[in-house]
């Protein structure tokens, strides 16, 4: 997802847009550099739960790495992709605002390409509150990496929403967490012919075109492909993965500890023999 805007309903209908695209959203955007994906998670295997995890880009990521992971989407047809690719992964349609899982019983929020789209005072109160003593929320965009020339010549055609992560700064003045630590990794993406136009159509941007603009505008990308790609061996696109973490604040409980509350709703395995890594979906 992108373009970093106030949530209002006309942006929330563009924020949930992508599932008319989601084949070509999955086919043409980048995944993410195993080394930023472990930085997201902190170490050892623990419970994530994915807000907004599209079609599984990040998400195949982390159940590679050893994580049991939770999934929500708030796009049916973006959530079926994610299925399919992922499909030893629980998934729920569910949006940042109201998630579906119970208080203190996730290790990790992670967020990619997405952030920029919640109500972040209710989104960040609902993560605060998933999260088990000493979680953490963490935050990660892609970006092309506009200092060689013909990527910014691929941003003047794109669009350069991508490139804005400023909705971060929103955990810097959230009392719900402390500090916002920082890291970026760099990444290629192989893209062709066929690819580079998935791409353009996978942006939110595009999916509000009539007709006549969205063919004007493929006709561009295609253009441009030919002045700087290297026919069906494609081209490569350098991006910046910019990475957020922050950990949750510690908080007054004064309701019964977590192992005492009355589930309410199924407890769902992360799959494993042993059982040991559970998250309760409402």
């Amino acid at each position: 997802m992108s373009d970093d805007r106030p949530e209002t309903p006309a942006t929330a209908d563009r924020a949930r847009s992508f599932g008319t695209v989601a084949e070509a959203y999955d086919r043409g955007r980048p995944t993410y550099p195993a080394e930023a994906v472990a930085w997201l998670a902190g170490g050892e295997a623990k419970v994530v739960l994915e807000l907004a995890a599209g079609t599984g880009k990040l998400t195949r990521e982390l159940v590679d790495q050893g994580h049991a992971v939770f999934a929500t989407e708030p796009d049916e047809a973006m959530l079926e992709v994610l299925r399919q690719r992922v499909p030893e992964v629980s998934a729920k349609v569910a949006t940042a605002e109201e998630i579906p899982a119970n208080d203190r019983s996730v290790d990790v929020v992670v967020v990619a390409q997405a952030f920029h789209w919640f109500d972040h005072d209710v989104a960040l109160a609902e993560i605060a509150r998933v999260l088990k003593p000493g979680g953490h929320v963490a935050l990660v965009w892609n970006s092309r990496d506009e200092r060689i020339p013909w990527v910014r010549r691929m941003g003047d055609i794109m669009g350069r929403q991508d490139l804005d992560t400023s909705s971060a700064e929103k955990l810097v003045h959230s009392d719900l967490f402390g500090f916002m630590e920082e890291a970026s990794f760099k990444h290629w993406q192989e893209v062709n012919r066929e690819t580079i136009i998935d791409m353009a159509r996978s942006r939110s941007s595009f999916t509000v075109m009539g007709e006549d603009e969205r063919e004007r505008h493929l006709a561009e990308v295609r253009a441009f492909y030919e002045d700087y790609g290297r026919g069906m061996d494609g081209m490569q696109i350098p991006y910046v993965t910019r990475c957020y973490r922050a950990a949750v604040v510690d908080r007054d409980d004064t309701g019964p500890a977590p192992e005492d509350q009355e589930p309410d709703g199924p407890v769902v395995s992360d799959g494993t023999d042993t059982d040991m890594l559970l998250i309760d979906f409402r």
